[in-house]
């Protein structure tokens, strides 16, 4: 539901502005609101969670989510709309925020692997799934719903959700009462939302003083944010977030690593989009369609993975990343010798292995960068790597949309999956300084 919430949206929007009369900026904030309320409230989600326990903060959000879903799908005005998926990102959040720590709670760790292999193989498949069911969807048009059928899809789904998690989630209390830190709260939601709202207006304005300033004052809200968690830490009231987390080498390197896939990944999804849409001549549906073989293949990559991880360790993580780029590399080269003129028929096997490849990298990523951390300390991971998660992202679409977005020329596209490649692969390089899990040595 998270997962598909963040892009169903995308093929729905001109039929939303039709009916709403959407302004140019209320269509992008149907999209943004969401992003933008998910990413600033994952860490104080992840913190609440862990102060009130993890199965009531996760039913909780649960029913916010779905009652903000309908909601959505009941709006009559294009700001309603934006209020209703601003408080759907709040509930996203609050779900989200206490996934690792639920899973790693509820298996023993020598099952990690494959619960993450499970979890992964659903998440990637659900977000690409999200264009493609929107178009549905909308073409269907059930019961006369049009587009508000993309949204009052989750009452259904929520209802299920809630019941399965009140019959079978079952974890302890929290050990111990806390106050939650609201000046962390307040700097954290603060400094992320400006850096975020910075990076959406350079996709969509390019480099001007006003987001470079802001970016300013995000990193200076970061800082400050640094110092006064490092005091809570020293003085043991509860922090929001542990940097003791990052004296792990496999934390770290996987950090960044998240980071830097994450931005990737949207910089490539998003090129997909602008080329086989506005300078190859796709339709929407028709690069949905296009993009299915993808999403099976990240779900097989990512159901192998455990396998994979077995016999090379965290070598499939080179393996994966490195394949990956050689993939997109063959195809900017494909569209560069053909210019533009693509054969379904012959891609969909290259796009079914590029899609295995970030599988077999991203899945086993997770528990590999959390192999050496104490079950507390993977309480505080649960927020922070979907709020790094997020960052990546922002960074991916802002550097993407500042540097090639604007040429919409075919060989500005191979130039965009040419520079895809090149950062993918030295990922791979970066991967070979991440140590064997704990597990393995």
């Amino acid at each position: 539901m998270q997962m598909i919430d963040g892009t169903i949206v995308i093929t729905a929007l001109p039929s939303i502005s039709a009916d709403l009369a959407a302004s140019r900026q209320a269509q992008l904030l149907v999209v943004s609101g969401y992003a933008l309320a998910f990413a600033c409230t994952l860490l104080t989600a992840a913190r609440i969670g862990e102060l009130v326990g993890r199965r009531t903060m996760f039913l909780a959000s649960v029913v916010a989510f779905t009652v903000a879903s309908v909601w959505c799908g009941m709006s009559g005005s294009a700001v309603e709309l934006v209020t209703a998926r601003v408080l759907q990102g709040i509930a996203a959040a609050g779900m989200a925020a206490q996934t690792i720590a639920i899973a790693t709670a509820s298996f023993p760790r020598r099952r990690h692997p494959q619960v993450f292999a499970i979890y992964g193989a659903m998440a990637g498949f659900a977000g690409m799934l999200g264009p493609i069911l929107g178009g549905a969807l909308v073409t269907a048009d059930l019961f006369g719903l049009g587009w508000h059928a993309i949204f009052l899809i989750n009452l259904p789904l929520g209802l299920i959700a809630f019941a399965l998690v009140l019959r079978y989630l079952r974890l302890g209390r929290p050990a111990q009462r806390e106050r939650l830190d609201l000046g962390g709260v307040a700097l954290s939601t603060v400094s992320l939302f400006v850096l975020l709202y910075a990076l959406t207006d350079i996709q969509q304005n390019g480099w001007r003083p006003g987001a470079l300033a802001l970016i300013g004052v995000a990193v200076g809200g970061a800082a400050a944010f640094c110092a006064q968690q490092r005091r809570k830490a020293r003085d043991g009231s509860g922090a929001l977030v542990r940097f003791d987390l990052f004296a792990d080498r496999r934390f770290a390197i996987g950090s960044v690593l998240v980071t830097v896939f994450f931005g990737l990944f949207t910089a490539f999804v998003f090129a997909i989009s602008v080329t086989l849409q506005d300078e190859l001549g796709f339709s929407p549906w028709r690069t949905g369609l296009m993009m299915t073989p993808f999403a099976v293949g990240v779900c097989a990559g990512a159901l192998l993975s455990p396998i994979l991880v077995r016999r090379w360790g965290v070598r499939t993580l080179t393996a994966g990343i490195t394949t990956y780029g050689v993939w997109v590399a063959i195809g900017a080269g494909y569209l560069y010798l053909t210019d533009g003129v693509v054969s379904t028929a012959l891609v969909i096997g290259p796009v079914f292995l590029a899609g295995s490849s970030v599988g077999m990298f991203f899945v086993p990523l997770q528990p590999i960068m959390l192999s050496g951390l104490r079950q507390r300390q993977m309480d505080a991971a649960s927020g922070l790597l979907p709020t790094i998660e997020q960052i990546g992202n922002a960074l991916g679409l802002a550097l993407l949309s500042a540097v090639f977005f604007r040429a919409h020329t075919l060989g500005g596209s191979v130039t965009m999956f040419a520079a895809i490649a090149a950062v993918a692969i030295a990922m791979g390089v970066l991967t070979l300084a991440l140590p064997e899990s704990a597990e393995r040595r």
